[in-house]
């Protein structure tokens, strides 16, 4: 399997007692949710996310013992352009993204031709190279795609989506996204700058909250306003 994470992905466990729970590895495709509803514990809110000795990427959740049926594993979405038949190379991705607010509004970043979301809009960040924390990798993609020096607030969210599709190049993968969302601020806004000529941003800018919703956004930040900003 391809990953850029070559020490695998560790999913832990905190109890209300501070108690650790060690899950074990999170399987291609398996969602952290599902792997500790097998050891029966229920994810309350994320806790920590970073490289550990081994390199592995430990992502720590607090949780509440489970009552009832755990989670199944969700069935695998399968791009319209991907015949039934047709099996992909499994590819797991971990990326790191940014909610960063400041006077001028929210950062947003727009993707471009390189990608299957052309011109749909999203969070600054992207995929950790190897041996990288999401830390440093989103401190490091939130320059590259803005230019922007951010201070982040904590960890808000690890968002797992499995689906069979075709990437950019043709050929049909069977990817395995893990995306680690943090809060951040930026005390000194400025304009946008993209360090990362040739890479997947198109444009970049400062939003004010209120015009969001005339901005389309990509299926992975779709409740972007809802979910991390509290609004409707």
């Amino acid at each position: 399997m391809r990953t850029n994470v070559p020490g695998g992905i560790r999913i832990v466990g905190r109890t209300p007692d501070g108690a650790l729970v060690r899950a074990g590895r999170l399987a291609h495709g398996q969602h952290p949710a599902t792997l500790l509803g097998q050891h029966g514990w229920r994810i309350e809110s994320p806790w920590s996310a970073d490289v550990v000795k081994d390199g592995a990427l430990e992502l720590a959740f607090n949780v509440s013992e489970l009552s009832g049926i755990p989670l199944a594993e969700e069935d695998v979405a399968r791009d319209a352009d991907v015949a039934p038949g047709e099996a992909g190379d499994p590819f797991q991705r971990v990326a790191a993204y940014a909610i960063v607010t400041s006077e001028r509004g929210l950062l947003l970043t727009q993707f471009n031709d390189q990608t299957h979301v052309a011109g749909d809009w999203g969070l600054p960040g992207g995929g950790l190279d190897t041996g990288e924390s999401p830390i440093e990798g989103v401190h490091r993609e939130v320059w590259e795609e803005t230019g922007q020096l951010v201070e982040l607030e904590g960890l808000v969210d690890v968002q797992s989506s499995h689906w069979i599709g075709r990437a950019p190049n043709g050929v049909v993968e069977d990817f395995h996204a893990v995306r680690i969302v943090y809060r951040a601020t930026c005390p000194e806004p400025r304009d946008v700058v993209i360090h990362d000529v040739g890479g997947t941003t198109a444009d970049a800018g400062w939003v004010p909250v209120e015009r969001l919703g005339q901005y389309p956004l990509s299926r992975s930040w779709h409740h972007l306003s809802e979910r991390y900003l509290g609004r409707p």
